[in-house]
């Protein structure tokens, strides 16, 4: 059964713990969104306020996946970019799929779903996100139709000596030609 999207969901205790949980469980199976394993949901918890605070500025929207029995099984962050000059794209970041769902084809189907919250967003034009090098990450957002424009060898120190490239990414949304 596929997963039921929701964008900016009602912001509720369960949901709360069901992000910081999926998040946890992301990392701890290797998943390249922000953290080291092992990490607990308390140690997630402070970045997801800092996303929380975003979206009570108008600055963040969330976008949640659902599985048939209401779990929190995918979330995408949908930020929007502040420069005046810079308004016509916004960022995506902390893409996750829970891994007992993955290779079921829901992680094309968050992205299509982000694809289409940006759409829905007066005057964006295109979406960026950065991914870690060495994950294969950048592979399947390719195949999602992003395209790499740019790459910043050792930008991101997962370990002493395991240092990875931050990939840019972009999708454009529309028939501009950015």
């Amino acid at each position: 059964m596929a997963l039921t999207f929701e964008l900016d969901p009602d912001f509720t205790p369960a949901l709360r713990d069901g992000i910081t949980t999926l998040w946890a469980d992301v990392t701890n199976a290797g998943g390249a969104v922000g953290f080291v394993p092992p990490v607990t949901p308390e140690e997630i918890r402070p970045d997801l306020l800092k996303h929380l605070v975003a979206i009570e500025k108008g600055q963040v929207r969330l976008l949640v996946g659902r599985d048939a029995d209401g779990a929190v099984a995918a979330t995408a962050f949908l930020t929007l970019n502040g420069h005046r000059l810079m308004r016509h794209w916004l960022w995506l970041y902390t893409v996750m799929v829970h891994p007992r769902h993955q290779g079921r084809g829901y992680g094309r189907d968050l992205m299509a779903a982000a694809a289409d919250a940006a759409r829905s967003i007066e005057g964006v034009e295109a979406i960026r996100l950065t991914c870690r090098g060495g994950t294969g990450n950048d592979r399947f957002y390719a195949a999602c139709g992003y395209k790499e424009v740019g790459r910043i060898p050792g930008a991101i120190r997962v370990a002493p000596g395991d240092d990875r490239d931050d990939i840019v990414m972009l999708l454009p949304l529309g028939p501009a030609d950015l």
